[in-house]
């Protein structure tokens, strides 16, 4: 992240219903360049296995992305994930941040993201849902059916 830029974070506490995480993170351009995007990630109790990731350009658009949370976390601490999601620890001088790489036929994303509050939001999310209960009352109808619908990106 640029500087002494803040980032914005809102975070609404994880419970029975939805939780959600909003973060200003960066797009990486280039060597000097970036580009604050914001970022949504919620996490539903009833599909505890994936983090719906919304990022969105201010004037611009945006894009839904379903991640694995699991990746999501082992990406905040070693190299996770293969293929369109790839997430690495990054440890600049001022910060601890990671690396999100997203790709998608000929394109590629790189972004930054702080690991703190990210990683204190995944792990309220495994309070909810531990790990090892992923799957315990899955309805597998109601999952296929979700994993075969068109996102929907609830951008203002």
């Amino acid at each position: 992240m640029i500087g002494n830029q803040s980032d914005r974070q809102t975070c609404q506490a994880v419970s029975h219903g939805r939780s959600e995480l909003v973060l200003d993170i960066e797009r990486v351009l280039d060597l000097t360049t970036r580009q604050t995007v914001r970022a949504e990630f919620r996490f539903d109790p009833d599909a505890p296995w994936v983090v719906s990731v919304e990022l969105a350009i201010e004037g611009g658009p945006c894009v839904l992305w379903r991640i694995s949370r699991d990746l999501l976390h082992q990406g905040l601490y070693s190299v996770s994930g293969f293929g369109d999601v790839q997430l690495w620890p990054s440890y600049p001088a001022d910060r601890a941040t990671a690396r999100l790489q997203l790709t998608s036929r000929d394109t590629a994303a790189l972004f930054e993201l702080p690991v703190p509050p990210l990683a204190e939001w995944l792990a309220d999310t495994y309070e909810v849902v531990p790990a090892e209960a992923e799957l315990d009352e899955t309805d597998w109808d109601a999952a296929t059916a979700d994993l075969l619908q068109e996102p929907q990106a609830h951008c203002d």
